[in-house]
């Protein structure tokens, strides 16, 4: 064990018997002089210092373990204080040895001799000394006390207990140092060497008088120096019991820079001295152990005199009390109130929050099942659009067809009229002859067919009006009776086949847009709705069931208005929820506006404008314009002010009158173009002249009646000034003496000043 490990305590075993003395002194002596004489002085003093070692009393603990020897259990050690310290060392101060002569070295070095070391071995205690308890037992190494402690303690021989130097003793070791100093002893030393070798058998260097050593001369490099501080003293630990007896030192000494950091208080040492006190192990004090110390007497302290207790004082102090227990008692009870409120607003809370998670639950199921029947109608919709498109495509040819014959035969009057005006055309191959000559047997049959088939239909409209009207001022927009019944059987296959778009539907709500679910979804989730702007995706879906409703219906010979659809009934019903008990019509609007001006402008009015593209209008009808007019009035206060969509109908309208007067212009064109000569006079080309003329005004007058509804859009004024100008003067001039001045000063009468056309002025002088 190094010289500088501090005291420990280890767990060791009891042994079951005491020590033994070592041999006597002559069988040592006896035994070992051969080999003293053999080896060298360093050896013994290593073997000596080895065997001192060894023959150095371990300190055992009442709960004490196994020895080092014995066991190779972990050190166990105590944290001392100052005071556990100096109570050791005053325990086992006996044990040093009072020879301190033998302890001191001499300058010229050891010297180990047979006789030295019989008396060292006599001296060395074989066995612990007597402790004055039983219970605890405590000693320290003697390596441990350095020599100059040994130097200033002096022995009592007969206690066995160390004393102090006095100053007088301290004083004269002082001046025996000086002295000797002051006369510098050759061979001897003022400190004890710890190495053989003494110091004139080093190297002296060059300068051996000089005690200052340059760096040069030093051997090494400083490890010496900070060998403490390096591993330079360390020993490589090779074997298996020595690399754990290195571990038990390095443990240790880390055990004691950890104690010599802690820092310890008053209180802990008068603990550590109560403790020792209550144990009855307390060492007795040096200095008065010998004699008793004198007691002073002190006398008890006699207690102040108390006045005897008033009852008012009491009676205060208990009112007092009883007003600190009645506030602490109020306090109580709020706290109690405030906790009770409290868990009253949890349970409420509780109930709050069990209510909004059924409601979510119930609200995720009933969506769930909202998106599931949603997207069953999608999949219906994908399933019928086609059919019912095909529908609409086929009721718009039939459409188209009735206006291209009823169009071409009015064409036909009109080139009659002017044929008989202007004279006939130049003739196409179908109407001369293989010589080239014009074939007036073909062109005179077909004008007398078509003058008896018009004749006939005249005769057939006066005998159903009973009135005789204006030959030429009815417009003959009927079909003939055979075309006029080919067209009734296809619109009656049209209805039966748009029957037959649902007749495999058996669910309700699929037949019924009103028996849907989204009239419960507006109930009972309207933010929901709402955000989703679920209105207009109802009117998305019933878009379907108002366009197969209006397939087959003719907007303008029908007098039925769009209030009589069962459409119009379901989405105006829908648009206001009023309460139940109340009337439709004095219920407000919902949430999501009036739904039917939606349906209107999304489905109606494309649907219409494709219509009177088809020819279902009739310009040179006055009954179809004053239908025409009504119909998009019942538009207009359907839907918002300024609606995209009523300019689109209405354009579309006007769009027909142009088309009129563009084919009559091109058909003036023709004939003027072709007459370079004056005809010679035909008694038939006045009331033909006075025919084409009175189809022109009734024109007029119809573009006129829409231009009172529509206004300036779309430039109607200006189709009706050149509809008189380019259309109506340039036939009217072919006759002004047989009849053209009298229908040119109606046409004048009918217009407004700002559309009468300059020409119209001159010839009339207006």
């Amino acid at each position: 064990m190094d010289s500088q490990s501090p005291v420990i305590f280890k767990r060791t075993k009891s042994k079951p018997g005491g020590r033994t003395r070592q041999g006597s002194p002559e069988h040592g002596k006896e035994d070992k002089s051969p080999q003293s004489r053999d080896d060298s002085p360093s050896a013994l003093a290593l073997k000596v210092k080895n065997k001192v070692k060894k023959s150095q009393p371990k300190s055992k603990l009442s709960f004490g373990a196994d020895d080092e020897a014995e066991g190779d259990g972990e050190v166990f050690q105590i944290k001392k204080s100052n005071l556990s310290r100096k109570l050791a060392l005053g325990k086992s101060a006996a044990a040093v040895s009072l020879n301190l002569e033998s302890t001191t070295t001499s300058s010229r070095g050891p010297t180990y001799d047979q006789a030295y070391l019989n008396e060292l071995k006599a001296n060395t205690p074989s066995a612990r000394p007597v402790m004055p308890s039983n219970d605890t037992e405590m000693s320290i190494d003697v390596t441990e006390t350095s020599v100059q402690s040994l130097q200033t303690l002096t022995i009592d021989g007969e206690t066995g207990e160390a004393i102090i130097p006095t100053e007088s003793s301290i004083k004269a070791a002082k001046e025996r140092r000086e002295r000797l100093r002051k006369m510098k002893i050759t061979g001897e030393e003022d400190y004890v060497s710890l190495v053989v070798t003494r110091r004139a058998d080093e190297p002296q260097g060059p300068h051996p008088d000089s005690r200052l050593v340059r760096e040069e001369d030093e051997l090494g490099e400083g490890d010496d120096e900070f060998a403490e501080y390096t591993s330079t003293q360390e020993r490589i630990a090779l074997g298996k019991k020595s690399r754990k007896v290195e571990a038990v030192r390095r443990r240790e000494e880390m055990k004691e820079l950890i104690e010599e950091a802690a820092d310890e208080d008053e209180e802990s040492m008068e603990w550590e001295q109560e403790q020792i006190r209550r144990g009855g192990r307390s060492t007795p004090d040096q200095h008065t152990s010998s004699h008793k110390v004198k007691q002073t007497y002190k006398p008890a302290p006699i207690p102040a005199m108390s006045p005897i207790p008033v009852l008012a004082p009491a009676i205060d102090r208990l009112a007092q009390q009883i007003a600190v227990l009645t506030t602490s008692h109020a306090k109580d009870t709020a706290a109690l109130n405030t906790l009770a409120q409290e868990q009253e607003d949890v349970n409420k809370w509780e109930q709050e929050l069990r209510s909004m998670v059924e409601k979510a639950e119930e609200k995720r199921s009933w969506f769930s099942s909202f998106r599931e029947w949603i997207e069953g109608v999608a999949n219906f919709l994908d399933a019928k659009y086609p059919s019912l498109e095909k529908l609409e495509d086929e009721y718009v040819s039939l459409l188209q067809e009735r206006f291209d014959m009823i169009s071409h035969r009015r064409q036909a009057d009109d080139e009659d009229d002017l044929i008989t005006v202007f004279g006939p055309l130049p003739t196409s191959n179908t109407d001369t002859t293989p010589n080239g000559t014009e074939n007036p047997n073909i062109s005179q049959l077909s004008k007398q067919e078509r003058r008896l088939e018009r004749i006939a239909r005249r005769q057939r409209r006066q005998r159903k009006r009973n009135e005789e009207l204006e030959e030429g001022f009815s417009t003959d927009s009927s079909l003939p009776p055979r075309d006029s019944m080919a067209y009734a059987e296809a619109l009656k296959g049209l209805e039966s086949r748009k029957k037959d778009v649902l007749s495999d539907v058996k669910a309700e709500e699929f037949r019924d847009p009103g028996k849907g679910r989204w009239k419960v979804w507006r109930e009972k989730y309207a933010e929901s709705y709402a955000g989703a702007w679920g209105g207009l995706g109802m009117v998305s879906v019933w878009e379907f069931w108002a366009r197969l409703e209006c397939v087959g219906w003719d907007c303008i010979q029908s007098s039925r208005s769009l209030d009589t659809f069962k459409w119009y009934k379901g989405l105006y019903d829908y648009s206001r929820p009023g309460s139940e008990g109340t009337k439709i019509e004095e219920s407000d609007l919902g949430p999501d506006g009036d739904l039917v001006a939606s349906m209107i402008s999304t489905a109606v009015i494309p649907r219409l404008c494709k219509l009177v593209d088809s020819g279902v209008l009739d310009v040179y009808s006055g009954k179809h314009i004053r239908r025409m007019i009504d119909l998009a009035e019942e538009v207009e206060a359907s839907i918002e002010d300024g609606n995209v969509k009523l300019q689109t109908l209405l354009k579309s309208t006007t769009a027909q009158f142009e088309s009129a007067i563009i084919n009559t212009e091109k058909l003036i064109a023709r004939f003027t173009a072709a007459s370079r000569t004056i005809p010679a006079f035909d008694p038939e080309a006045i009331p033909a002249r006075r025919r084409f003329l009175t189809r022109r005004v009734k024109l007029l007058q119809n573009l006129l009646k829409w231009r009172k509804y529509t206004g300036e859009r779309f430039s109607v004024g200006l189709l009706a000034t050149k509809l008189v100008e380019d259309c109506f003067l340039e036939i009217a001039e072919t006759g002004w003496e047989a009849g053209g001045e009298q229908l040119t000063r109606q046409v004048a009468s009918m217009l407004p000043n700002e559309l009468l056309p300059v020409r119209l002025k001159r010839q009339l002088s207006l």
